[in-house]
């Protein structure tokens, strides 16, 4: 029987005007949106890129809890950078983020519509051991 696909919200406004979901939770597959680094807690972006990096690994990490896996399940990640200054800050981060087996990497330097935004990442995940997240069993 195949898992049916299903997607997680998180209220953004940037979700309602754009019609798209935080993440897309297919089988054992976990497609997450470009997650820009501003600070849930202020709704701000931060400054520096590097806590830009935090703040958007962290909304990613909370999407991935409710689909029911975590950062160690990631197996690509796709960064996009409004400066080829940032690269060696953010890789930084990425790095102590991940361990082995690490996820692939592309990092593309671009423009945002935004111009608070200097990180965005998203990431593809694949669940190694079938957990159901809460409500999903």
């Amino acid at each position: 029987m195949t898992s049916p696909r299903w997607s997680i919200q998180t209220g953004s406004k940037f979700e309602e005007l754009a019609g798209y979901a935080r993440a897309v939770v297919d089988g054992d597959w976990i497609f997450v949106s470009g997650t820009a680094g501003f600070d849930a807690a202020t709704g701000a972006f931060p400054d520096d890129p590097v806590e830009q990096t935090h703040c958007a690994l962290a909304q990613i990490r909370d999407a991935l809890e409710k689909a029911g896996a975590g950062l160690a399940d990631i197996v690509r990640v796709r960064v996009y950078l409004s400066d080829a200054a940032h690269v060696m800050g953010v890789s930084k981060v990425l790095g102590e983020t991940f361990s082995d087996p690490r996820p692939t990497n592309t990092t593309i330097i671009c423009g945002f519509a935004v111009p608070e935004i200097k990180v965005e990442i998203e990431v593809t995940a694949l669940k190694r051991g079938r957990v159901d997240p809460p409500g999903r069993a």
